[in-house]
């Protein structure tokens, strides 16, 4: 896959431009607004547009990155994997050496263009359980979080649209737990694969165990369903071209600043008794000359859950004791800034298969994939129009599993997950060539519910400088056996009858992995991450000493300054976080209206 990237990504599609972006601050009209937002990614985007509905308020989105426009891989769904790691589009963040993983450290990708990583992920569209918000509304004390309110904006987010090849998608979703009328397109997998019959036959080989789910974001996650992805004819949708793009909106009081990198938040006077941060400061490059803009309402920190915390502590605005190490005084002693950082630990499963059914020719042969492009490209059809599964599955640890005797399930109910299956038709393993010959099927599996928490903070005072960032994978007990009894999970599945004509064996050291000595070594020596950090500017009740946000998303001890991206989830998701987030910037848009 990694020797057709470089062609991949210098190819560009025309698309719709924005009514006002901008490449350079001398370009800005002004640099006082009513509102500054950091980060035009799945969050900032979605901020940035419900607040400039009304015509009197005016907003600077600040973006480090580039645009997406023209960005061919990151409008064609099935080339979402060749944005990252390591490219423009990519912050190229790697982990400390990961002790759960032998110490090894992993690439950990976040998008760096419009749209932020909602422009380069694999387009899961996943609300998660309905737990996992009634679990955020019992944490902050605050209402306002429980599913049944978070359904209103719902309907505000997502738009269900036909799959690209139009196909009946009877008996694939409940029509009835989606919007018609919302931002992002919302579609089914629109070509299909070798392993579609065959997961649908398993499921009802083994109900037991692997039960279909008619629709995962009816709030119930658990079972076998047909991926839900963030596409519409047959392209991605993402924050971009949903929420900022003009073809969605053409506002005069919306202005979009690309290449513009936040060094810090400016402390701009004393509120209240509170110290203000109206200001921000941002350069294109290391050395370059800084600028500094000014929300007269509010500053709104939407950088995600490794950019908010490193701004917060550029600021002076975190850990005093760690801040002091690097040079920086602290202005608020918030020892939760970069704290709780939790993600799901990712091991890619996989097989070799019979014949050429599989799509791995697709990255291994430049005819076969200019023909697949070139049918894209003629009529928004083809393997191209898809992402890199037609399935995904949430299932849970039996009750009487050895683990629980010593640890208390972390899951939020028990309608929510403790590990995922994500279904590929072909050879997924991340920074790994696909092999010159044969056909590969992966089942990647995630720890859903993890209980390890990590951190991130600033590595120096130099705002360019990478931070560090340490997960923590897989060094709990939990998190290690609940990886190991996927794995296991993995085998049954594939044990069913539907897989006999198909699978021809495990590939690599998962045909050795056995017993669970053999298979603990396989996972710690072969995982990875799918890049879902969440919890890093975490929400907690008012008032309360611990945390960094209020239920309204207000940074504690301070005044003017808001998050709004996923670092405020007390706790990961039941699923990929993108879903999530829209649901929190509408919930923090109306927030700020009112």
């Amino acid at each position: 896959m990694r020797s057709l990237n470089a062609w991949i990504l210098s190819l560009s599609l025309a698309v719709p431009t924005f009514a006002a972006l901008y490449t350079s601050p001398s370009q800005l009209p002004r640099t006082v607004y009513d509102y500054i937002v950091i980060g035009a990614g799945t969050a900032g985007s979605v901020v940035a547009s419900r607040l400039t509905e009304n015509p009197s308020i005016s907003v600077l989105v600040l973006e480090a990155g580039v645009t997406n426009e023209g960005v061919l891989a990151s409008i064609v769904p099935f080339l979402g994997p060749s944005l990252a790691p390591n490219t423009v589009y990519d912050w190229n963040y790697t982990t400390s050496a990961q002790s759960g993983y032998n110490g090894r450290t992993v690439p950990y990708p976040r998008g760096r263009m419009l749209g932020g990583s909602s422009s380069i992920n694999y387009m899961a569209y996943t609300r998660g359980s309905s737990e996992d918000f009634d679990r955020y509304a019992a944490v902050t004390g605050d209402p306002g979080w429980a599913w049944g309110n978070m359904k209103q904006f719902m309907t505000k987010i997502e738009k269900l649209v036909p799959p690209a090849d139009n196909h009946s998608t009877a008996g694939q979703l409940d029509p009835s737990v989606h919007s018609l009328n919302g931002a992002i397109s919302v579609s089914l997998p629109g070509f299909p694969t070798a392993l579609d019959d065959r997961i649908m036959a398993t499921t009802r080989e083994l109900p037991a165990e692997f039960p279909f789910n008619l629709d995962m974001n009816d709030g119930n996650v658990l079972g076998i369903g047909w991926f839900q992805g963030t596409l519409g004819g047959g392209k991605r949708s993402s924050a971009a071209t949903a929420y900022l793009q003009s073809g969605q909106i053409n506002r005069p009081n919306l202005h979009v600043l690309i290449n513009a990198q936040v060094t810090k938040l400016v402390k701009t006077g004393i509120v209240s008794g509170l110290p203000s941060f109206r200001g921000v400061q941002f350069a294109s490059q290391k050395g370059g000359t800084t600028t500094t803009v000014y929300g007269n309402k509010e500053v709104i920190l939407s950088a995600g859950s490794i950019g908010t915390p490193t701004i917060l502590q550029l600021s002076g605005i975190g850990p005093k004791a760690a801040l002091k190490t690097v040079g920086i005084t602290a202005i608020v002693d918030n020892p939760s800034v970069g704290q709780n950082l939790s993600d799901h630990a990712l091991l890619v499963n996989t097989y070799n298969v019979k014949g050429s059914d599989s799509f791995d020719n697709l990255f291994r042969d430049s005819n076969t994939f200019s023909t697949s492009l070139s049918q894209w490209t003629s009529s928004l059809s083809g393997p191209f129009t898809d992402g890199i599964a037609n399935h995904l599955a949430f299932l849970r640890l039996p009750s009487s599993a050895s683990i629980f005797k010593t640890v208390k399930d972390p899951a939020p109910g028990p309608k929510s997950a403790h590990y995922e299956f994500i279904f590929s038709n072909l050879w997924v393993q991340p920074g790994i060539p696909v092999p010159a010959t044969g056909g590969f099927m992966s089942i990647t599996t995630c720890v859903i519910s993890p209980t390890a928490r990590g951190f991130t903070k600033i590595s120096s005072s130099d705002p360019f400088a990478k931070p560090i960032i340490d997960p923590k994978f897989l060094s709990t007990p939990f998190d290690i056996f609940t990886m190991k009894e996927a794995v296991k999970a993995v085998q049954r599945f594939t044990s069913a009858k539907a897989w006999k004509d198909y699978i021809l064996s495990p590939f690599g050291a998962l045909a050795t992995a056995t017993t669970d000595t053999i298979i603990e070594t396989y996972v710690r020596n072969n995982a990875g991450t799918v890049f879902h950090p969440t919890g890093t500017a975490s929400m907690s009740p008012k008032g309360a000493k611990w945390g960094v946000v209020d239920p309204n998303l207000k940074v504690k001890g301070v005044e003017g300054l808001r998050i709004v991206d996923a670092s405020i989830m007390p706790f990961i998701p039941n699923g990929h976080p993108q879903a999530p987030i829209y649901l929190i910037a509408e919930r923090a848009a109306a927030l700020i209206k009112s």
